[in-house]
């Protein structure tokens, strides 16, 4: 049942979860945000009705055995071959349905804390507070706003100094409810001279009605410490995805997004970096793949303020069938960036005449030892491409298959082996 979105059913929220007065007091404080903010003033149009989503729902209890899960979401998570993903090359997973986490399994004999962001906040409150809401702060956007009010769910890593785990971590978010509202709190911390390497899925089933999903991320890298952020975005295209992610890195360390957006029907999603610390580094390499009424605005956001600090960006979009694919990104040097350097490259391929693509940059540079390199191409797949690659016996649809596959390469490099295999099945499936 549908309750509306006010002050007494946050507050009937906060009190379900067992929450300290300070989350809750923080909850109302963005509730107050959420209704004083406007929708953002650029990107695509946000036409889904507040009253419509469902804000909280819950399906049952996590648990840490497949045979304890209900069987209708243990299926569910099989199909999506998470299940078997954990047996074969993980070292934890935690999996989210609805607005609950309903599995998790740490399968790693290291020292770390991995759990639900839920039981983080009971279990660790000291460490907790440290870091919530200290990089996405809850008034930066409508948003994030709505997430700080109604966060629920999402993973809580920390990772001490001087460890570095075996295989990646994994969490799956599944949204199944018509019109259902998803907000997901997300907290990485990695300790000096250690390492992580996180993989995110995301996928919904398809309704007439919108679905929201709203997370937020916060990622601390500290000194000489690695952080590798992967995510395959396949959500259907009622869903509005407008997430917040976010990295700060410490002297020496290195912060890698590796974000494919293939699903929804909207999108706004630039993962961000903060080079705080000295020869501190950042990477994102990004994919998206627009459709019919597909608008997918990404791209990614290299804040430079320590000295020698690298950032680069490399975004492919592709657009067919009326598909909306854009690049929409941000390098700033600041004054004290000195010696910084950033490079910029957007590639997109039109696989018709129909379908669109713009690209947003903005590049600021407030020093004169620091340099920013921005290339962007733009190509159609032409009938003369296509005559070619049917000529050496391909169908149309096996020839377009083949160009999107070459034309992502870079990207599937840097997805783990078994990533690599589903995002070619997506993308053959959206061919």
């Amino acid at each position: 049942m549908k309750e509306k979105l006010n002050k007494e059913f946050i507050i009937k929220l906060s009190h379900l979860k067992n929450e300290p007065s300070w989350m809750l007091d923080f909850r109302l404080k963005s509730f107050e945000a959420f209704l004083e903010l406007e929708n953002p003033d650029f990107g695509p149009e946000l036409s889904f009705s507040f009253d419509d989503i469902l804000y909280y729902k819950k399906t049952e209890n996590k648990k840490e055995n497949w045979d304890e899960v209900e069987e209708t979401t243990y299926q569910t998570f099989c199909k999506l071959g998470v299940v078997d993903a954990e047996k074969k090359y993980l070292d934890g997973v935690s999996n989210q349905l609805e607005s609950e986490v309903v599995y998790h399994k740490n399968l790693t004999e290291k020292d770390i804390i991995f759990m639900s962001t839920d039981e983080a906040l009971q279990k660790h409150p000291d460490l907790f507070q440290k870091y919530f809401n200290s990089l996405v702060d809850y008034r930066e956007n409508k948003y994030t706003a709505l997430n700080g009010a109604l966060w629920s769910g999402g993973s809580f890593i920390y990772i001490p100094p001087n460890t570095k785990l075996d295989r990646p971590l994994q969490s799956y978010f599944r949204i199944d409810t018509e019109g259902l509202g998803q907000f997901e709190r997300t907290i990485i911390i990695v300790d000096e001279n250690s390492s992580l390497s996180y993989i995110e899925g995301c996928t919904a089933k398809s309704y007439a009605k919108s679905s929201l999903h709203a997370g937020v991320v916060e990622i601390f890298v500290l000194k000489n410490a690695t952080v590798r952020y992967s995510t395959i975005q396949n959500w259907s295209t009622d869903v509005y995805n407008l997430v917040t992610k976010r990295a700060i890195t410490m002297e020496g360390a290195r912060m890698e997004w590796v974000d494919g957006n293939i699903g929804s029907g909207v999108t706004m999603k630039y993962p961000s970096v903060i080079l705080k610390g000295d020869y501190s580094s950042g990477n994102c390499i990004s994919i998206a793949y627009a459709k019919n009424n597909q608008v997918l605005d990404a791209g990614a956001k290299m804040i430079h303020i320590g000295k020698n600090t690298k950032s680069n960006i490399l975004n492919k979009s592709i657009a067919s069938l009326g598909g909306v694919s854009n690049y929409r990104g941000l390098v700033k040097i600041t004054e004290q960036a000195l010696n910084a350097k950033s490079t910029v490259k957007c590639d997109t391929i039109l696989l018709d005449s129909v379908s669109k693509s713009d690209t947003f940059p903005k590049n600021i540079v407030s020093n004169n030892s620091s340099r920013i390199e921005h290339e962007a191409s733009v190509s159609r797949m032409s009938e003369e491409k296509l005559f070619y690659l049917e000529s050496k016996g391909l169908s149309e649809d096996s020839a377009k298959e083949l160009f999107i596959l070459g034309f992502v390469e870079d990207f599937k490099k840097e997805l783990p082996m078994e990533y690599a295999v589903e995002l070619n099945r997506l993308l053959k499936e959206n061919s």
